[in-house]
């Protein structure tokens, strides 16, 4: 028998990895809300891997919390996730930065390939590749870095500027593009305090701009765009970077 899967928080994306496991015959062990996992880890200290599927707010407190057996075992899924968030922990997981979307009730729907890099990389491609769910396997922490700050460029930009715009993605970009390229250009200076690296605008916003493409009717604004809002603006104060655009728009909220 192939090894267990242990998956921690099996909300709709867990669902679909847990699903891409089994239907390559691994035995998968839910950890949900109110379960420890030492207590789980002490019947199951060596899993194939251990898929942390919580929401980005509770990320670091679970990362906090994990398991010694199962530190080279992660793989991780969250939005807004960037190296600091594993390298405080002293972790070296693998990550995958997730381009479908699963909703309760409705099939998987792909905006792109979702790009994957670690240990793990090719189990995980594996897995979702049993559900027809495309990925890329990368080859460098770079590479990595890249496409995960591209994610939160899409992210963050498309749900701040849809409480502005609302509409789908198609819509933010031949209607309010000029919100919308300033509202990414923002969201890059913050991601570059937060990497510490220098980053290629146009070339982020380009590819934001495939990732638009792959789903134009894409609503712009989930429940989570006013908390999203609000971390950026509370990280910008931390770093003392000024986000003129995004304080506007948070103070239209109140």
């Amino acid at each position: 028998m192939k090894k267990p899967v242990v998956v921690v928080g099996i909300g709709e994306i867990g669902s679909v990895f847990a699903r891409g496991f089994m239907r390559l015959g691994h035995p998968v062990y839910p950890v949900v809300r109110g379960i420890s996992m030492k207590e789980v880890a002490r019947d199951t200290a060596e899993p194939e891997l251990v898929m942390i599927t919580v929401a980005e707010k509770d990320i670091a407190t679970v990362l906090e919390q994990i398991p010694r057996a199962w530190q080279d075992r992660l793989v991780l899924v969250q939005n807004e996730l960037l190296p600091n968030d594993w390298l405080q922990h002293d972790l070296d997981p693998t990550v995958i930065s997730v381009w479908f979307e699963k909703k309760k009730g409705m099939d998987s729907k792909v905006v792109i390939a979702s790009p994957v890099y670690g240990r793990h990389a090719q189990l995980v491609a594996d897995a979702l590749a049993t559900l027809d769910l495309p990925t890329r396997v990368l080859t460098s922490p770079e590479q990595l870095l890249y496409e995960l700050v591209l994610k939160n460029v899409y992210i963050l930009t498309t749900n701040i500027a849809g409480l502005e715009a609302g509409g789908s993605v198609g819509e933010l970009w031949s209607d309010h593009q000029a919100l919308a390229r300033e509202v990414a250009a923002e969201v890059i200076q913050l991601q570059e305090k937060l990497t510490g690296q220098s980053l290629d605008v146009e070339q982020l916003i380009d590819g934001m701009l495939v990732a638009f493409n792959g789903d134009l009717e894409h609503g712009c604004m989930g429940r989570s765009a006013p908390a999203r809002l609000e971390r950026a603006l509370k990280l910008a104060k931390e770093y003392g970077l000024e986000l003129p655009k995004l304080q506007q728009i948070a103070e239209k909220q109140v």
